[in-house]
C-alpha cells in the first residue's frame, strides 16, 4: 500500500536524519480503526523499521529516542502511535 501524506512525511525525514541503509514506513492505520487515537482519515499509526550505521553504538532506548526527536512534529499533532524497530548495520 502506498504511503500518504504524513507516512511520506515521515519517510523523508528519517531519510534526512540517518541516511538508512534500511527504511520501511508501513501504515498501520486500518488495524486501529474505531480504537483511541484513531484518525478517521487514516495515518495515524505506524509501524517503522530502520537500520543506520547512526545508530551504532547506541543502545536501543537511545536509538528510538533519536527517532522520536525527530518525528517530533509528528507524534505531537497527526500521528497517535510509532512502533518502532530499530538496529545499527
Amino acid at each position: 500500500m502506498a504511503l500518504g501524506l504524513i507516512g511520506t512525511k515521515l519517510e523523508v525525514k528519517l531519510h534526512a536524519a540517518f541516511s538508512p541503509v534500511r527504511l520501511e514506513v508501513i501504515d498501520e492505520s486500518h488495524h486501529h480503526h474505531g480504537h483511541s487515537g484513531s484518525n478517521p482519515a487514516g495515518e495515524s499509526h505506524f509501524r517503522v523499521i530502520i537500520v543506520a550505521e547512526a545508530f551504532r553504538g547506541q543502545s536501543r532506548v537511545q536509538q528510538h529516542r533519536s527517532v522520536n526527536a525527530v518525528l517530533a512534529e509528528e507524534l505531537a499533532g497527526r500521528v497517535h502511535a510509532l512502533a518502532l524497530e530499530t538496529a545499527s548495520p
